[in-house]
């Protein structure tokens, strides 16, 4: 096998592959094997029909024909790797020439990883809040804790935000309902925004025996972009009492003796949260950072491939297109940038990290970890999650060298977070398979085979 690349541009290279005859046996031979499986032939058990005797019934060319995918599949992973191609997408296969005896020869069009200079990590610097917990925090967390002690009475007034609404509910698009939107005795505290868009105004100030209508546009599902006309019919208002935060209500909800404690124990935790808070928000800015100091030329044929499949039931409009292909090529960029990091570090994941991953990401699928790890080993996704983990890590190194800072100027001891805390971002268009590529459905037709 001969090949040589030609490069297009920085993201675009054209391979030539040229395969002697004699090379193509392997391919030839398994196609007689699979064509000998599919017919009959009198005289012969089925998987034992001569080669001669299917040149004969099948013809020569239809052998030719069923070679042609494996052994362009064969050789181009050849030449990819002879050549230290790294591809991204489908490759565009055009035969050149392929007839009996003489050899194989084609061209592969295909995007692949660019090349392109990565930034000093301690050259990016991001600004994050401070993580300090104040009284209002604290004084929020124990109302929260109050109220699941709280008990709820009837009252014959106006419901505002705070009080607890029974009602009913039904939905309808041009007149016929919507099933999905119609329930009974359903109970909401009102101003908490959990349900429907334009619920809480809609209700607001309503009492019972009141009927409330609005309008909502559904941003996905069956009702995607329509317009649905919600009715509410309002039973009861029922105001919440809190009971006091004293230390008897401290011995009630807590192991603590006093409110006090309580409350120490509250501004305790929400320190916690609020360092992870902070982790969060200097891990996203530091990879927006990144990848803004990053020049990368993104693939753009591996952006259309995604669009296209995206989109291929003829859903969303422009816009929606549009906003799509954007999340797409961020989406790429990133995970080009963490993979070079990855590699240029030499980093490398760990079954204890995968495990971790596994356990972290099952509940999203509502399995369990053993089940999530047998799903990706059935669809043959454990690299893609190796991928991820991988990418996580290469960030996880470059938050640990950039400058991170709250809006005081002080310094941000992101070492006091225990990495394993913060999540793996999951990005939807990940999982790209820069070694794995399909030649099949390439259309051969218009060369003479024969």
């Amino acid at each position: 096998m001969k090949s040589a690349v030609e490069t297009l541009s920085p993201s675009r290279v054209k391979l030539t592959v040229e395969v002697p005859f004699e090379e193509l046996k392997p391919a030839l031979d398994a196609a007689y094997k699979r064509i000998a499986a599919q017919i009959s032939v009198p005289g012969f058990r089925k998987g034992k029909v001569p080669n001669r005797v299917i040149d004969q019934r099948v013809g020569r060319a239809a052998v030719l024909d069923e070679a042609i995918n494996d052994a362009i599949n064969v050789n181009l992973d050849a030449a990819l790797r002879e050549n230290e191609i790294k591809l991204l997408g489908r490759p565009e296969v055009d035969v050149t020439a392929f007839e009996d005896a003489a050899p194989l020869a084609f061209t592969a069009e295909m995007d692949v990883v660019p090349d392109f200079e990565l930034p000093a990590y301690d050259t990016i610097e991001v600004t994050v809040d401070p993580a300090e917990v104040t009284d209002e925090d604290v004084q929020a967390q124990l109302d929260g804790l109050r109220s699941r002690f709280g008990t709820l009475t009837t009252v014959e007034r106006a419901g505002t935000t705070g009080d607890v609404l029974l009602f009913d509910i039904s939905g309808e698009h041009d007149g016929a309902p919507v099933e999905d939107l119609v329930a009974t005795a359903l109970s909401y505290e009102l101003g908490t925004e959990g349900m429907l868009p334009g619920f809480d105004e809609a209700l607001e100030g309503a009492s019972a025996g009141d009927t409330r209508t609005f309008t909502f546009t559904p941003e996905a599902g069956e009702f995607e972009g329509k317009d649905i006309t919600v009715t509410v019919v309002v039973t009861s208002v029922r105001e919440r009492t809190l009971p006091e935060a004293d230390d008897a209500f401290a011995q009630l909800a807590s192991e603590f003796d006093t409110i006090e404690e309580l409350r120490d124990d509250l501004r305790t935790r929400l320190a916690g949260v609020k360092r992870l808070e902070q982790g969060y928000a200097a891990r996203e800015k530091v990879a927006e950072a990144l990848l803004a100091a990053t020049d990368v030329p993104v693939p753009e044929g591996v952006i259309t491939q995604q669009v296209e499949e995206h989109f291929a039931d003829g859903h969303g409009d422009d816009e929606h297109r549009a906003e799509f292909e954007q999340q797409s090529r961020d989406g790429l960029k990133s995970q080009l940038v963490l993979d070079k990091i990855a590699e240029t570090e030499d980093l490398s994941v760990s079954e204890a990290e995968l495990s971790a991953w596994l356990v972290q990401q099952a509940p999203r699928y509502g399995m369990s970890p053993d089940q999530f790890a047998q799903e990706l080993v059935n669809a043959g996704q454990v690299p893609a999650a190796v991928g991820e983990v991988r990418r996580a890590k290469a960030l996880a190194h470059v938050l640990e060298h950039a400058k991170v800072v709250d809006t005081t100027g002080a310094p941000v001891d992101l070492g006091a977070i225990d990495a394993a805390d913060l999540p793996v971002a999951h990005d939807e268009h990940e999982g790209h398979d820069h070694e794995g590529h399909d030649h099949e459905g390439h259309d051969h037709e218009g060369h003479d085979h024969d």
